[in-house]
């Protein structure tokens, strides 16, 4: 009984450890939002890092994180250095490309609760009157991380507060 116990229990790992090896070496996560607005008036909310406590769904996880701004005051150049709780960690944000109003590109560097440098991306794409806006993350899935996407869905995980910024950002936009 004991034997055929542990070979369930190894034959389960071996699925797991195969189920994970067979993930893509990158992930990737998007989300589109349609807002009404010009890309004008949409573009500075996310190409200055001060403006980011306004609609980032991160800034409202721990009252007490820490945060400190450097390089230029927005645009390419622009720093954003952040420590907290368990749940937003430590890391940094530089402001990499920005084509003012219709693309911005940010390198995105964790260091707690886990290392990891990814890239985020935002994309304004006039739709008539209004504006298409993309966020996007995308970065290397080493396989620890492989591993962990066999039971947790990094899209859904990260998907929902990219749809709740996205929502932030709509609403602060259309007000004016």
């Amino acid at each position: 009984m004991v034997l055929t116990i542990a070979l369930v229990v190894i034959a389960l790992l071996a699925v797991v450890l195969v189920l994970a090896a067979a993930k893509p070496s990158e992930f990737r996560v998007e989300r589109t939002t349609r807002i009404q607005a010009a890309p004008a008036r949409i573009f500075p909310h996310i190409a200055d890092f001060h403006r980011w406590a306004d609609w980032s769904p991160y800034e409202k996880l721990d009252a007490a994180m820490t945060r400190t701004h450097g390089g230029a005051p927005s645009g390419p150049g622009a720093v954003y250095e952040w420590e907290g709780n368990n749940k937003v960690g430590k890391g940094r944000m530089e402001i990499m490309e920005a084509t003012t109003p219709t693309k911005l590109t940010v390198k995105l560097d964790f260091v707690k609760p886990f290392v990891a440098h990814n890239v985020a991306e935002f994309r304004l794409e006039p739709a008539g009157d209004a504006t298409d806006v993309t966020w996007s993350m995308r970065g290397p899935s080493p396989y620890v991380t492989k591993l962990m996407s066999v039971f947790v869905d990094m899209d859904k995980l990260i998907g929902k507060d990219f749809e709740a910024g996205l929502a932030n950002l709509k609403a602060l936009a259309e007000r004016g």
